[in-house]
């Protein structure tokens, strides 16, 4: 028995969420916490960041982007059908505390984990500011429901067609001005989070990145997901994903993504060209 897509929308192009029949998933999920799908028996092991849980109901909301062979799978099913297996909740939900002011940073798919993770500070009674940044506007999705998880939303695009023209630090700078920010999260691609820590750093912020490194099984046994956190080796999938951002090196977690990124173009290609030579003969 698989799990039941309930729906399905196009967020924006590439992009989708899939709200999913997952009781057992929901019933104890937390903000920050992921899950692991796969779409079939011979499939990778994909991990996602819980969006939203619907707890009454036992709906897993989840967003991603169709870039791998596995997500591009995921996004060619349609609302009725199944997913093989999902897995959750796994690693350590963001620690929630009444620190005063929170400011919650979401680059591009970051924006997806960050309304739990927003809601979550506002709850406990923080003032709560939330950046969105992208690209683009056709990559900003969720800013209506974003902006009721916070006490003000904020967004930026790199080329200012939806808000302000520029980046999420610049914004947090200007926050950091006006007032006193006790804790920083930051979710989304790694130069943004490295650009967030180092920003904070200088004031003495307390600030947190949650890691996306390449994740096979969840459970700490493969090390693919391995992060260097004040010289000591950490797992994202257990000891987070989200660590001191001042401690991470952000250049190390880069450049192993990059090499995996790599062989996986490489690999790509491959297919590619056997194809082609399979269609000529």
């Amino acid at each position: 028995m698989g799990y039941k897509i309930l729906e399905k929308t196009e967020l924006c192009p590439n992009q989708y969420e899939l709200q999913i029949e997952a009781p057992f998933v929901t019933r104890n999920a937390k903000a920050g916490q992921f899950i692991i799908f796969r779409v079939e028996e011979e499939g990778e092991r994909v991990p996602i960041t819980i969006a939203d849980v619907d707890k009454k109901n036992g709906v897993l909301t989840v967003v991603f982007m169709a870039v791998g062979y596995s997500t591009k799978k995921l996004a060619q099913l349609e609302k009725g059908d199944e997913i093989l297996d999902v897995v959750g909740p796994l690693g350590k939900p963001t620690e929630i505390e009444k620190y005063g002011t929170v400011v919650c940073i979401a680059g591009g798919y970051g924006a997806a984990p960050c309304f739990l993770i927003s809601k979550a500070f506002k709850d406990a009674g923080n003032k709560v500011y939330t950046i969105m940044g992208a690209r683009n506007k056709d990559l900003i999705f969720w800013k209506d429901k974003m902006a009721t998880a916070c006490d003000e939303l904020f967004i930026t695009t790199d080329d200012g067609t939806l808000g302000r023209k520029g980046f999420v630090t610049e914004v947090l700078a200007d926050i950091m001005e006006k007032e006193e920010v006790n804790y920083v999260i930051a979710v989304g691609p790694m130069p943004m989070m490295r650009a967030v820590a180092n920003l904070t750093k200088e004031k003495g912020i307390k600030t947190e990145a949650s890691m996306n490194p390449i994740m096979i099984d969840g459970t700490g046994m493969c090390g693919a997901c391995r992060v260097t956190v004040g010289g000591e080796v950490k797992f994202a999938c257990i000891d987070g994903p989200d660590f001191d951002a001042h401690k991470i090196d952000f250049d190390e977690v880069i450049n192993r993504t990059k090499i995996y990124k790599d062989e996986e173009r490489r690999r790509s290609e491959s297919c590619n060209l056997l194809k082609q030579a399979d269609s000529l003969r």
